[in-house]
């Protein structure tokens, strides 16, 4: 006779991370009781086939894992105590995006209530769970992580657990939220100028994304560099300082903003100015981890 597990998960919070987790849960075949502040939502979601909570009480007591995807970790608190003071028995696995701070913080306050706690975070395309691209950063003692494998792998194609420190998940994720700030206004501002320009924007973007392999390139070189205390002798910095000023005249004889290049300019300003002072290269890197 073979033995059936049904599987079966809570989820609080359906903004449109939430509701993509819901999705792919529904997809893969897990019952899903959701839970949100307001009901439209929850409605929504509901016509997909989860089962909606009407009290956040009701959610935890459905299943023994909740995941959260909360707008951040503040939120959290005053979720969960509308709910059961004693989480024993409960994994509280939460994927909304804050601090590695506050997630420690938010996982002594869960595991004080008896529960367990597992930080992840998503690194997605959007709300594309499934893109080939995404993955899942997790944090948190290496037996829940296990314990919960399949679930979390489930979310999207790659799960990365990175130690017992809870966290860490949200010290990789904003770390690589940072690089993508930089590349999202960059890129805005790159088309920008060839849009005021008057020229084709098409063409540029095509010109664009037949960078990735470049990219790569430059990543792994310079993080390597940075590894050693960062790149660039004066000369290389001078040009990058330069090279930075081209950009700003060439950005604002259309009319675009240029203040992006202009706040990169100044770290090559501010390495060379402590270049001069320690009579000795000083790359933007130091400048940036403040080690200068």
């Amino acid at each position: 006779m073979t033995e059936h597990t049904t599987k079966s998960v809570t989820v609080i919070g359906l903004g449109p991370m939430g509701q993509a987790t819901v999705k792919v849960l529904l997809d893969a075949g897990y019952d899903v009781t959701a839970w949100n502040r307001t009901r439209p939502k929850l409605d929504t979601i509901a016509e997909l086939g989860a089962t909606p909570a009407d009290t956040v009480a009701e959610a935890i007591a459905a299943n023994d894992v909740v995941l959260l995807s909360l707008i951040h970790y503040d939120a959290m608190y005053g979720v969960l105590e509308q709910g059961p003071a004693d989480l024993t028995g409960k994994t509280i696995i939460n994927l909304s995006s804050d601090s590695p701070e506050k997630s420690r913080k938010g996982a002594e306050w869960v595991t004080s209530r008896g529960g367990e706690f597992v930080t992840g975070a998503y690194m997605t395309q959007s709300d594309d769970l499934k893109h080939a691209s995404s993955r899942l950063y997790v944090s948190g003692p290496e037996t829940s992580y296990e314990a919960h494998r399949a679930l979390l792998e489930t979310l999207v194609p790659s799960v990365e657990y990175l130690g017992a420190d809870y966290g860490l998940a949200q010290l990789y994720y904003q770390a690589g939220l940072a690089q993508f700030h930089a590349f999202l206004t960059s890129l805005e501002q790159a088309v920008a100028i060839i849009d005021a320009a008057g020229a084709d924007v098409d063409k540029f973007i095509e010109f664009a994304s037949n960078g990735t392999e470049s990219n790569r390139d430059f990543t792994l070189f310079f993080g390597a560099a940075a590894k050693q205390g960062g790149w660039g002798d004066i000369a290389n910095l001078r040009m990058m300082h330069a090279g930075a000023q081209h950009v700003i005249d060439a950005a604002e004889e259309v009319g675009v903003d240029a203040s992006l290049t202009r706040t990169i300019q100044d770290y090559y300003q501010r390495a060379l100015d402590a270049s001069e002072k320690a009579g000795h290269p000083v790359p933007v890197y130091q400048i940036i981890r403040q080690t200068a």
